[in-house]
């Protein structure tokens, strides 16, 4: 069951196709730049939350296009990740981060320890809670649902730009990514990164770490670059291959 927080004034999760029959279960961390009133934009100019340092653009309707091609749930955050990244452990520093790639987040500078445990139990713990149900009722019809995470990534960082077109990240656990890495450059039409841009020696594979290690299953997170996802069309088009490609190795 979703919690209602009266803080926040919204869940801080949401799940797409709840009751999806299909072997995958999808997860989209950064959906979201909303920020809740109260914090008054964390203090930052008109226009920065729509920015990369917010949430990551294209991922979410990337994201409900795959669980509809592949009947697979899809859950997703509500908040965004500078208010409280649901994909970093509450303890991480990377959890209510003070600067972002260059820019200052004013609101998040010295908040009292109080405020900071409010964003974790109202934020980050039902997010897992929830994440945590879905996947269980997908163990329930599969035995070893397969989790993807879908990201986006920026063209550009900090003045170097990143030729990747889809980055494919996994840890130690290679059996969902390796077969997916092989198929997505089968015709040499992309640019494919095997852990690039990111990888989980950065911290970003804290999600898929708590859900999937110790039950076994097979993850991969998705790092799509932003220009590559930016419209409907380009976002069908990825769908659409994502989903073939994980189809064939299932």
């Amino acid at each position: 069951m979703l919690e209602l927080s009266t803080w926040l004034g919204r869940e801080a999760v949401a799940v797409d196709n709840p009751d999806g029959r299909g072997p995958f279960v999808l997860v989209c961390d950064h959906a979201s730049n909303w920020v809740p009133a109260s914090l008054k934009g964390l203090g930052l100019p008109l226009g920065e939350l729509d920015r990369h340092i917010a949430w990551d653009p294209g991922a979410l309707g990337l994201a409900r296009r795959l669980s509809r091609l592949l009947d697979a749930p899809l859950v997703h955050a509500t908040v965004s990740r500078l208010v409280l990244d649901v994909n970093r452990d509450p303890t991480h520093h990377g959890s209510v981060v003070t600067i972002s790639e260059d820019t200052v987040i004013p609101g998040n500078h010295e908040i009292p320890a109080e405020d900071r445990s409010r964003r974790v139990q109202s934020i980050y713990e039902p997010y897992h809670r929830a994440l945590a149900e879905v996947i269980e009722h997908g163990v329930a019809r599969h035995s070893a649902p397969q989790i993807v995470s879908i990201h986006s990534f920026t063209p550009l960082y900090r003045k170097e730009q990143r030729p990747w077109h889809i980055g494919v990240l996994s840890g130690a656990d290679r059996r969902l990514s390796q077969p997916l890495l092989e198929l997505l450059r089968a015709g040499g039409e992309f640019h494919v990164g095997d852990n690039q841009p990111y990888a989980p020696t950065d911290g970003v594979y804290h999600t898929l770490d708590r859900h999937c290690a110790s039950r076994g299953l097979r993850s991969v997170l998705l790092e799509l670059r932003s220009d590559t996802i930016g419209d409907e069309e380009s976002r069908g088009q990825w769908a659409l291959r994502l989903s073939r490609s994980l189809r064939a190795i299932h």
